[in-house]
């Protein structure tokens, strides 16, 4: 064998080594995230009932989303030229939780220091519409009854304001299920 091809041989064998690693450290990540983080629940907004349930999964939209919008449009207009719409941003929110964990908007993030019960939560905005984690609840097939009486996604929070869906839960914060990995 010649010496280029056992060069390619250990760089390819590097390459996957450091690929494992990255996955590896990804994925411990998120498992901490869901084991560590803070519980906190959003309001589910209506969403369009021929959406709502698509197959394997369920559509999920956020009231705070809905809020998170309304504000961006306010200090939009107040804004001078505030006609151009931003399509795209990762920023945060600033949530009040109640004893129940539940998140109220209280303001967009203006890096102003937080109170006992407010958390920062990052949200993504993309061509207008403001998305937490994910757009999407999967379970199994043959599922969707069962979680039909969804009022509540229960997300864990990290210190950085980034949130995992974990369950839905009903008007009650009674558990209906955990989403499917």
């Amino acid at each position: 064998m010649s010496s280029n091809v056992k060069r390619h041989r250990w760089i390819v064998i590097a390459a996957t080594v450091v690929v494992l690693a990255v996955v590896n450290w990804t994925i411990w990540q998120k498992e901490h995230h869901l084991a560590e983080g803070e519980i906190v629940y959003l309001e589910l907004a209506p969403v369009d009932p021929r959406s709502l349930m698509q197959g394997d999964y369920m559509a999920l939209s956020f009231a705070l989303a809905n809020r998170i919008r309304m504000q961006r449009a306010i200090d939009r207009h107040e804004e001078e030229g505030g006609n151009a719409m931003q399509t795209a941003a990762n920023d945060s929110v600033v949530v009040r939780l109640d004893e129940a964990s539940i998140a109220h908007f209280q303001r967009l993030d203006d890096g102003t220091p937080l109170g006992d019960d407010e958390r920062r939560l990052r949200y993504r905005l993309r061509n207008g519409d403001v998305r937490f984690a994910t757009d999407a609840f999967f379970f199994q097939e043959e599922q969707a009854e069962r979680f039909e009486p969804a009022r509540y996604g229960q997300f864990r929070v990290n210190e950085h304001g980034e949130l995992l869906l974990v369950a839905l839960y009903d008007e009650e914060l009674e558990a209906l299920g955990e989403m499917e990995r």
